[in-house]
C-alpha cells in the first residue's frame, strides 16, 4: 500500500478572509488513520494548532482557539481552514498523518505549506442601488436588502425617512423585514454602510 500527502508549497491568504491549507490522501483498505497533527513555525514561535486522534479533534493553540478546522465526514481529506486569517499567522505550516497497518506497523507522512498574508487594498463601500419604488399589497410580507461592495467587515443600518423631520434608525443589519404591512409603513427608506 501505498500512501502519500499532496497539497501546495505556498499559499497566500488575505487578511482578515479565511484560507484553506490544502492537506489530503487517498485511503487505502487496510491502513487506518490514528493521528492528524496541524503544527505551524512562525518568526518567534512554534507550536501544535489541531491534533485530531481517538479521543477526537483538540485545539492546542489559544490563538487559533474557534478559528480552525477540519473536515470531518470526508475521507483522506485533512486540510486546514482557518477563519479571519491575522498577520500573525504567517509562517511554515506542517500536516503530519500517521497510519496504523494491519501488522501493526505504523507509517507517517507529512508535508510543508508556507502561508503569506496579504493586505488587499482597503475600499470604501459602496451600494448597488435597486430600482426605486416598490408597490406592495397591505397584509403582505416583504424584505429589503441592502448589498454593497468594499473591504470586510461591513455594517448596515436601515433609515425610514420622515418629511422636514430626522430619519428615524430601523435596525442594524442588511435586510430590513416585515411580516404584514400596513398602510402606514409607506415611505421612504434608505440604507447606511460602513467600513473600518
Amino acid at each position: 500500500a501505498f500512501l502519500d500527502l499532496s497539497g501546495p508549497s505556498e499559499i497566500k491568504g488575505v487578511w482578515k478572509s479565511s484560507v484553506t491549507l490544502p492537506c489530503a490522501y487517498v485511503p487505502v483498505e487496510d491502513l487506518v488513520q490514528q493521528t492528524l497533527i496541524w503544527s505551524v513555525v512562525h518568526d518567534q514561535s512554534s507550536g501544535t494548532i489541531f491534533r485530531r486522534d481517538g479521543s477526537g479533534d483538540h485545539v492546542l493553540l489559544s490563538e487559533y482557539r474557534d478559528r480552525v478546522s477540519v473536515p470531518k465526514d470526508a475521507p483522506g481529506n485533512v486540510s486546514l481552514l482557518i477563519l479571519s486569517l491575522e498577520v500573525s499567522d504567517r509562517g511554515t505550516y506542517t500536516c503530519q498523518v500517521t497510519w496504523r497497518a494491519s501488522n501493526n506497523s505504523m507509517i507517517a507522512k507529512e508535508i510543508m505549506t508556507k502561508v503569506e498574508v496579504i493586505k488587499v487594498a482597503a475600499t470604501k463601500p459602496s451600494i448597488r442601488a435597486g430600482p426605486l419604488g416598490l408597490r406592495v399589497p397591505a397584509g403582505a410580507s416583504t424584505i429589503l436588502t441592502c448589498e454593497a461592495s468594499g473591504s470586510p467587515p461591513i455594517s448596515y443600518r436601515w433609515f425610514r425617512s420622515i418629511p422636514g423631520g430626522p430619519a428615524v434608525l430601523l435596525g442594524s443589519g442588511a435586510e430590513l423585514a416585515w411580516h404584514s404591512l400596513q398602510p402606514s409603513d409607506s415611505g421612504t427608506y434608505f440604507c447606511e454602510a460602513a467600513n473600518r
